[in-house]
């Protein structure tokens, strides 16, 4: 569907800043998407980034309807994935379940039939079927070095799961492959794994640290003349016991702004 040229427009940009705030800001990115939803509801991209900025804010009925509408615009099945984990998040793990058999995960391409292996082992976990979703993930993809998009959230769900059942050795294994692929920090595999190992991570400078470090700045600061007057002519005019208007504005300056930085 086309729209006038000034009406395109206004929608473009509020399409552009749900796509720039989704990730820092859903809030702020669904306020936008509304507004675009308002403007022209009857374009498929609309209705597609609508339904991706409730589903970051997790309004799941509201997600699932808009990419309802989006499919039923485009016939296409790329939403597949992200409708079925709105079933999960609607706390309908059993639909996402049967739409993971469906014949539309066939016309999926790779990435989006691995999505719907995530979902499904996420729905299974749901359902409290642990060892079902360690064998749904268990998968030739997960097996190959290759390394995708997906790789990295992949090996997390796998390695996750494997934790929750117990299998550290293996856990702690499957984080490390995570990160091993995770160039972006998509996961915190890499905090996962500290956790395994027994890191604990703590401030670099304590409290007692940065009051030495103050002492120091303090120490290694410029003596002025009213730090020190033995180095002043002690006949000059400047060395007398009352010191004139400068002198004190000086003083006043370096007991009020604090220590001077290094």
């Amino acid at each position: 569907m086309s729209l006038p040229k000034t009406l395109a427009e206004d929608v473009a940009r509020n399409l552009v800043m749900v796509a720039r705030l989704i990730d820092e800001d859903p809030e702020q990115a669904y306020a936008f998407s509304r507004i675009a939803l308002r403007l022209a509801s009857r374009v498929a991209a609309v209705r597609e980034a609508a339904g991706f900025a409730a589903y970051a804010t997790q309004r799941y009925a509201e997600a699932l309807a808009e990419f309802r509408a989006s499919r039923r615009m485009t016939g296409s099945v790329e939403l597949w994935p992200v409708m079925a984990d709105c079933e999960r998040g609607l706390g309908r793990p059993e639909r996402a379940m049967a739409m993971a058999g469906e014949p539309e995960v066939q016309k999926l391409d790779k990435a989006g039939q691995v999505e719907m292996r995530l979902v499904a082992a996420g729905a299974r976990r749901d359902m409290g079927q642990l060892d079902a979703a360690i064998v749904t993930l268990q998968s030739p993809e997960l097996a190959s070095n290759a390394v995708h998009s997906w790789t990295p959230r992949l090996r997390y769900a796998y390695a996750d799961a494997l934790l929750e059942a117990g299998r550290e050795d293996e856990a702690r294994e499957w984080f490390g492959k995570a990160l091993e692929a995770d160039k972006d920090g998509s996961t915190d595999a890499s905090d996962r794994l500290a956790e395994l190992e027994g890191v604990e991570f703590v401030d670099a400078l304590g409290e007692d640290d940065e009051d030495v470090q103050d002492t120091a700045q303090d120490d290694a600061r410029p003596a002025t003349d009213t730090d020190s007057g033995s180095d002043v002519d002690a006949g000059s005019d400047e060395t007398q016991a009352h010191p004139g208007d400068d002198a004190e504005a000086d003083v006043e300056d370096d007991t009020t702004d604090g220590p001077a930085k290094a």
